[in-house]
């Protein structure tokens, strides 16, 4: 449903050109937000972009560190989780702010700040980051479909493809649709590693013990490598474009009691929906630790926790329940990644392509390098290629991370809304970190 765009009032003098077109013109302010109404039906009407986003915290791309995390180490790295999970509530709470105050996605508030050549290969990065992100997505899809149906992987990556159709079809109804679909496949994927913890029986003050960070981490080269992998895959760059864009699909009063209102309203949902995506990745580290670690059997790869958790933990349903799982993750992730593609695009470059062009455009730089490495490398392939992914989303991160926090702490662009001071602090300290992690990592996977 295509809205009429109603131009921000007193926007900020900090921007060089007047915000004239929405982010995702066809659900711009589609959604109502009373303006009398109580604490918890006003919340219910900002639930689910945080949901869109905390996808993006529990897609195939992490299975394989967490996975190699427990198996290795147990439950040590769960900190290492946690403290994960912390940054991106707080980068989270940003992009939202980003979008409610100043009408502008991440893309399009990039496009009017940089110069164009510098506008430009920003783009070119986004686009990377998410042709890799989507290509983790669509592999994770693929081994799923595999494992649980016995789909040879090439036609598992084309099948993929079929999201486009459910994503045109589902925003044509309306975007409560497309949240309520992502929102099912997120309980659904918890609701599976509820089940894998009962059936893994867990040593319950080992997994406590393992929220408190320990000096280990940091002494010991491999525990550190792990997890300098699991930082510097669980913040996703598309993210924050695709919160910054989605929050405004609520209609707002264009006022600034009606502006902090909606922050407040906008950063309880994404805390909340990234709570749950800690769960998940909790889980998968704390399923490797009960089955695999307490055995001394390491595992890194998908397919072979898939193979092993059944006959480790004494019943079928273990592997059944991962292998569905993984394919809600992998179909939930690609949902969100294409709507994150039109961001990006229309943001930076100012052009309007008609949704299914632009879906299908996003699919098939993913799908074409996953099918010819496929098809020449095999399964072996499509985990290095998994791999690669990751390495490509590290290099991408900071490019999206700095410009955000450079915005909203910015009282020109973000005027009396502008991010309090103890946040841009925050901020910046977990971005010079995060750059500084990535570069590691980056150094360690090419010369290791």
């Amino acid at each position: 449903m295509e809205v009429a765009y109603k131009k921000p009032e007193q926007e900020p003098s900090g921007w060089k050109r007047t915000s004239t077109m929405p982010s995702l013109p066809e659900v711009h302010h589609s959604l109502h937000v009373p303006k009398k109404a109580s604490f918890f039906r006003k919340l219910l009407a900002f639930v689910g972009p945080g949901y869109l986003v905390a996808v993006g915290y529990m897609d195939p791309g992490n299975w394989a560190t967490a996975l190699a995390g427990g198996s290795q180490f147990g439950y040590t790295l769960l900190s290492v989780i946690l403290i994960s999970n912390l940054m991106a509530i707080l980068l989270q709470a940003l992009s939202g702010r980003l979008g409610i105050v100043t009408g502008r996605d991440l893309a399009q508030a990039c496009r009017d700040h940089y110069s164009k050549p510098v506008s430009f290969g920003l783009w070119i990065l986004c686009e990377l980051a998410i042709a890799a992100c989507d290509l983790a997505e669509v592999i994770g899809a693929a081994i799923a479909l595999n494992l649980l149906f016995g789909i040879p992987l090439i036609y598992g990556v084309i099948l993929t493809a079929l999201d486009v159709l459910l994503v045109l079809m589902l925003q044509k109804k309306g975007f409560r649709y497309i949240e309520a679909l992502v929102i099912s496949l997120i309980v659904l994927i918890a609701l599976c590693f509820v089940f894998e913890i009962i059936f893994s029986h867990p040593d319950f003050k080992a997994v406590a013990a393992g929220f408190i960070p320990t000096t280990q981490i940091i002494t010991n080269p491999s525990m550190l490598y792990i997890a300098l992998g699991i930082l510097g895959a669980t913040v996703m760059p598309h993210n924050l474009y695709l919160h910054s864009s989605i929050v405004q699909t609520r209609k707002i009063e264009q006022t600034v009691e009606g502006k902090r209102s909606a922050i407040k309203f906008a950063t309880i949902d994404s805390t909340v929906a990234l709570m749950l995506a800690l769960f998940v990745n909790a889980a998968i580290l704390i399923l490797a630790a009960a089955a695999f670690h307490s055995v001394g059997q390491e595992v890194a790869e998908i397919q072979d926790a898939y193979k092993l958790l059944g006959p480790m933990l004494g019943t079928g349903a273990a592997s059944i329940l991962f292998g569905v799982a993984l394919l809600a993750s992998g179909q939930n992730s690609t949902l969100t990644g294409t709507l994150a593609g039109q961001i990006v695009m229309e943001g930076f470059l100012n052009i309007r392509l008609t949704p299914w062009l632009r879906r299908l455009i996003t699919r098939l730089i993913a799908i074409i390098p996953a099918v010819i490495v496929i098809s020449i490398y095999g399964e072996r392939g499509a985990t290095d290629l998994l791999v690669l992914s990751q390495v490509i989303l590290s290099l991408q991160l900071s490019f999206a991370v700095i410009p955000l926090v450079k915005f909203t702490s910015d009282r020109k662009k973000m005027g009396v809304l502008v991010a309090p001071r103890w946040m841009v602090i925050l901020s910046w300290v977990v971005a010079v970190i995060i750059a500084a992690l990535n570069v590691y990592l980056l150094y360690g996977t090419l010369f290791k």
